[in-house]
């Protein structure tokens, strides 16, 4: 059974570092909003959620929209259970986050200032080998997939 979209998704200020807020994206669906300045190379928040082993991610990621991050070889991030909102960040090819594995967390930091009211975004890198998942983002740099071209 696939994931659904989370319906009421929440920022969890036990993992967020600055003031966020959720709203709709002209990227996809829903985004995560600095709702204050963000400087570079901070902490913005964790992404959590529940840990699943790889056959788990096999069953969950049969869906056209997941909330997986990979952990490590074997364990998964299900942001769709236990969530810090972090998993609503849209995906950007030249997102202003990026994703740091610090002991087995995963650590959302800013790439450079982060104005409020700035969409929060991250590139996703999904594997070039997986089916091409089309990019919204609209960046001017945009490689036109959410996965990686080499």
């Amino acid at each position: 059974m696939a994931t659904a979209l989370v319906q009421k998704p929440i920022i969890d200020p036990r993992y967020a570092f600055f003031k966020l807020v959720i709203k709709e994206s002209k990227i996809h669906h829903r985004g995560v909003y600095a709702a204050e300045r963000i400087p570079a190379r901070r902490k913005v928040i964790e992404y959590t959620g529940e840990r699943i082993n790889r056959r788990e991610t096999k069953r969950r990621g049969d869906g056209d929209i997941t909330y997986l991050f990979t952990l490590d070889d074997y364990w998964t991030l299900d942001g769709a259970h236990g969530g810090s909102g972090a998993e609503i960040i849209n995906h950007s090819c030249e997102p202003n986050l990026y994703a740091w594995n610090f002991k087995k967390h995963i650590l959302y930091m800013s790439k450079r200032v982060i104005k409020p009211g700035e969409e929060l975004t991250i590139d996703y890198r999904f594997d070039r080998k997986v089916e091409r998942v089309p990019c919204l983002c609209g960046s001017r740099n945009c490689r036109g997939t959410i996965n990686l071209l080499k």
